[in-house]
């Protein structure tokens, strides 16, 4: 079951911008609130100080000075003022009447917020006396000049329609830098190989090395782009090969037509042309079917031993060497999970280099042995080797090294190692003490399985 990645993402930045959208206009509420309908803290000290000058009177004058101060103090702020006892009885000579009683109905402290009733009547505010407030308050209606503005339209735009707009905007550049941006870099990307633009830049290691299912459209595409350069480049390589290689043969067939040789020797001149061409052309189909359509062939567990003592009798028959000169140090535990034709074929042609190279008298030994998962082979002559900047260069197609002989056209090594690749294993040379060595990595097979083949 695949994994979506870029949903989850696109997700998780949908919910923590409502999450901060919310969490935004939430605070931003309160704070505006607080600002707005909440006394400032120099309003309540100045409220408290008469709650303090009205205690101080109730306890020095009683209640004529009690009326007094709240007749003053109404003149002073211009509002309505009362002081009470705990049962909210008058302190002062004058009673209070059912009006005012109706205005002790919603009082409010000081900490509490202030705006106007439905009627657009100002508050009123409980202040209860500062040393002992269970014997006494003070009861005002609000001053017009203290109460608190109150949320403005401008405060509701700010609130409710700038911020949501910047964080939208927010949300869009997210989504254009992690979604838009990069298709629009694949998007040139694929313009580019449509155009046969093979060398353009590519996609770049962030796009690339992202774990969503943009890098891995990515990295598709960097691999296409991969393999069209090395189809292009192999059949540019071949068309040119087999140019230079099959003009040879033909000019000696033409040469061999226009002279006067007995029909015989013709006849052994064209076989043999005719053989180098078509083994030429086959091993170039070969090649090109290995790199282009790079087949996964089944594979099964198989026994190097077997394997081995079938090459060697195969060898000694074509080489004429005793089998004795053809040596295996691999036991029978020495089992790979490869398909079976395709070693064989790969491990035929090193050992048919391997003769073709040894002096005189020489031995091939074929040795391994466990790494992990994988069996380390090693196929070992005793021929001159190749020089130290050969070792790659050997296996790439077409190239015949200075040091080699025969009639071969360099491609049994590339041959091979694609092979060896396409069982998920690996082949390349290293110089030994003497000779040359062919490493091979095949994957191990499980032992049960090896026990049952």
């Amino acid at each position: 079951m695949r994994r979506h990645p870029l949903l989850w993402k696109l997700a998780l930045l949908q919910i923590s911008f409502c999450l901060l959208l919310t969490w935004i206009i939430w605070i931003w509420g309160l704070s505006a609130e607080r600002r707005t309908y909440f006394l400032e803290p120099a309003d309540r000290l100045y409220l408290a100080q008469y709650a303090q000058q009205a205690e101080a009177i109730w306890r020095a004058q009683g209640s004529a000075g009690v009326e007094a101060f709240r007749q003053q103090l109404a003149d002073r702020e211009d509002t309505w003022v009362a002081v009470l006892g705990p049962r909210l009885e008058s302190l002062g000579t004058t009673p209070l009447n059912t009006e005012d009683y109706r205005h002790l109905t919603f009082m409010r402290k000081l900490d509490w917020p202030m705006s106007r009733r439905l009627q657009d009547e100002l508050p009123y505010v409980s202040i209860a006396f500062p040393e002992q407030p269970a014997q006494g308050q003070l009861v005002l209606q609000l001053p017009e000049r203290l109460l608190p503005r109150g949320l403005t339209p401008w405060t509701h735009v700010l609130s409710h329609g700038v911020m949501p707009t910047l964080l939208a905007a927010l949300l869009g550049l997210l989504l254009y830098r992690q979604l838009v941006l990069p298709l629009n870099r694949l998007r040139d990307r694929a313009d580019a190989l449509r155009a046969d633009d093979l060398e353009s830049e590519g996609l770049g290691t962030p796009l690339v090395n992202r774990h969503d299912e943009l890098g891995e459209l990515a990295q598709a595409l960097e691999h296409m782009a991969e393999r069209l350069r090395q189809s292009l480049g192999q059949q540019r390589l071949l068309l040119r090969t087999l140019s230079h290689e099959l003009r040879t043969p033909l000019a000696r067939l033409r040469i061999a037509h226009d002279s006067p040789l007995p029909p015989e020797h013709l006849r052994q001149r064209l076989d043999r042309e005719i053989n180098d061409m078509q083994r030429l052309l086959e091993d170039t189909l070969d090649l090109a079917w290995l790199d282009t359509e790079r087949p996964q062939r089944p594979s099964e567990p198989v026994l190097m031993l077997s394997v081995w003592e079938a090459l060697r009798e195969d060898a000694c028959f074509e080489s004429g060497w005793a089998p004795q000169r053809l040596r295996c140090l691999l036991g029978t535990d020495c089992c790979v999970q490869v398909h079976l034709d395709s070693v064989a074929q790969a491990l035929e042609n090193l050992l048919r280099n391997a003769i073709r190279y040894s002096p005189e008298g020489g031995q091939v030994t074929l040795r391994g042995w466990r790494e992990g998962a994988y069996w380390h082979l090693c196929l070992e002559d005793q021929g001159p080797g190749v020089a130290e900047a050969d070792l790659q260069r050997m296996f790439l197609p077409y190239q015949r090294l200075e040091s080699a002989s025969g009639d071969g056209f360099g491609l049994g090594l590339a041959i091979a190692r694609r092979a060896i690749e396409l069982q998920q294993g690996r082949l390349w040379a290293s110089n030994g003490t003497p000779g040359l060595c062919m490493h091979l990595l095949l994957p191990a097979a499980p032992e049960p399985k090896c026990l049952e083949s």
